[in-house]
Order: structure tokens, then sequence, then C-alpha cells
């Protein structure tokens, strides 16, 4: 039987592959999206879908419909992007949640929280395990972020124990694909764009800092699973590519994958930056029966051709790296 689905944050990188793969089920579908980062060109190909429906809402206010399940994915997730209003994306976070929460709670409908890896911080502990408290500043450049979602779960977890919701929390490791922002400055986008237009490569610090990259496909995968699980199962559950690499690595295979000229050159670290981020995925392989599929080369290439399709149409415009350096923000989101 088909089930009404919420996403919020639809329009966004992974929220409308969420979506296309809900219709792909057979679900109806509500996208909700403020267009703050998300846009109509991931989304417009379903306009007129007859279990379709747009809505242009922010969820910092309450949102009144009927749905059985939601899924939250509403915040501006790259640095570039949460930096530009802090302020805002904290409310994005924490408003968001106690709106999506309250209204889950009046439908008794289940919920997911697309929460990150950062609430880990700089992690002292490595892997980072869904135990582990995390090394966060709560007053840094990053804070909105990574404390606006340490805040937001703390929510889901207290609606469940005070009005026995049923919820579920993901912590979202570094994710990459198609309809990725081209101007978000995470590290992928930023290496590819400057590869195709054969820019200097920008690495902050010397590139020995570390990412685990999940592809677009295997993380929409394991939220479905996440959300079908017994209402016992609440999470947090990691979610991402237990594969880590080096940035200066990542930075030399889309040279070789892009065929580009362009050079590595070297900027400051900015503050509050992980050196190492990989998942421990334990649970999610027991729990989801759930494990990353799409190796990074394979991912790079698809990821590399929507860029370059991109680039071609004329949807790329002004310099990315001075965009990137204007707001002072890193590529490692």
């Amino acid at each position: 039987m088909y089930k009404r689905i919420l996403v919020t944050g639809g329009a966004g990188f992974l929220g409308s592959h969420l979506v296309e793969r809900l219709l792909d089920r057979g679900d109806e579908v509500l996208c909700v999206d403020n267009f703050f980062t998300g846009t109509r060109r991931n989304i417009e190909h379903l306009i007129g879908h007859r279990r379709f429906e747009l809505m242009r809402h922010d969820v910092c206010f309450p949102l009144y419909v009927e749905v059985d399940e939601i899924y939250n994915l509403a915040c501006p997730a790259s640095p570039i992007h949460y930096q530009h209003d802090p302020v805002q994306t904290t409310k994005t976070s924490v408003h968001g949640a106690i709106n999506m929460l309250g209204l889950a709670k009046r439908l008794r409908a289940r919920i997911l929280q697309a929460s990150t890896s950062e609430v880990y911080g700089d992690p002292v502990v490595h892997p980072q395990v869904e135990s582990y408290w995390g090394n966060v500043n709560p007053i840094g450049i990053r804070s909105c972020y990574d404390e606006g979602k340490r805040c937001a779960e703390t929510l889901f977890f207290d609606y469940h124990r005070q009005h026995r919701l049923r919820i579920k929390v993901v912590r979202i490791f570094n994710t990459y694909g198609p309809r990725m922002h081209p101007h978000d400055g995470r590290v992928v986008s930023n290496f590819i764009v400057q590869a195709l237009r054969g820019e200097d490569i920008t690495i902050f610090g010397e590139g020995l800092q570390t990412r685990s990259f999940c592809y677009r496909d295997d993380l929409i995968e394991a939220m479905l699973r996440m959300m079908d699980t017994p209402d016992d199962v609440t999470g947090p559950i990691n979610i991402g590519n237990p594969d880590e690499f080096t940035i200066r690595a990542l930075a030399e295979q889309v040279i070789e994958l892009t065929g580009s000229k362009s050079k590595i050159v070297f900027r400051p670290l900015p503050q509050d930056d992980p050196l190492q981020r990989r998942p421990d995925i334990g649970q999610a392989r027991e729990i989801l029966r759930w494990e990353p599929k799409v190796a990074l080369r394979e991912g790079l290439e698809k990821t590399i051709g929507y860029f370059e399709g991109l680039l071609g149409s004329g949807v790329i415009g002004g310099a990315l790296a001075s965009r990137t350096a204007a707001y002072a923000a890193n590529p490692m989101g």
C-alpha cells in the first residue's frame, strides 16, 4: 500500500533523489523546500507527476499537512551556505525539528532526522562510533551547523521518550553525486568544477586530512532501510562509506579522471576543520543489512559527467575560487 510522505529539503541534492526513489516505489510525495540551497532544476522533471506535490515553505514555520511519514532533510549542509547566515542555520535545525516533530506528534507519523557526522566535531575517537559524544566547539564558525544538528537530535530523542514518537536518526557522513550544488564549497564539487575549468585546485591545509566519501545512491538506500525498521530502532546510526582517503589523494584522482591540467595549491586550514572523518558502520551492517556498493572512482566518474553537463549548458557561472574565498569557507563539508 502506498504512503503519503513529506520530504523537507526535497529540492536539495539528497532530497531530490530521495523524492525520486519514493515516487518510483509508488508513494505520494509532498516536497517542501524554501529554495535557499535547493533548486527547482533538481525536481522540475517531476512537476506534473500525479503523485508529486511541491510546496515552497520554510520549516522554521509550522506546517499543517496530512502524511504518514516525514523525512526531515531541511538545512544548509555546506560551510559556504550555513556560514552565510549562521543564525538562520541554527533556526532551521532547531525550529525546523520542533515544527516537524510537532507535526509528527499530531499525526502519529514516523519521522526520520537527517543528522550529520559533524555532531562528532574534530573527533579524538577514530573511526567514529555512535556512542562517541564528540569534540565540538560550541562557539566557533561551524557551530551553527554542528550544534544545531546536535540540538535537533536532542529534541528527537526527548519527543521519543516524552511522547513515544516513532523516530529514526541517521548521521550522514560526506556524500557526493549528481545534483550537488556547484558552488557549495564542498571538497568533491570544488575539485571537480575547478578541474573542469582548468583552475588551480584549492586544498586547505597540507591535504593530509582524511574523509570518507559515500555515493548518493548508497546513502538514499540506507535512509529508506532505516525508515522501514521496527519502531524500537531509533538510531542514531552512522551512514557513510568507511573507505578513507586523504584530501590530496582525492584531488589527484579528480585531476586524473577529468584529464585536467590544473595545479594543486594550498591555503591555510580553516578553524575547527576536522582532521579525520570515517564512520564505523557496524550498526548499519547489522541492523539495516546495508553497506555502500559504489566505489569512489565509479562515483566520481558519474559526478564529473553531471558537472560537465552543467558547464556545457552554462549553468555554472562566476569564479568558484573567488566565491569560496569571499565566504572564507573550507571545502571539507
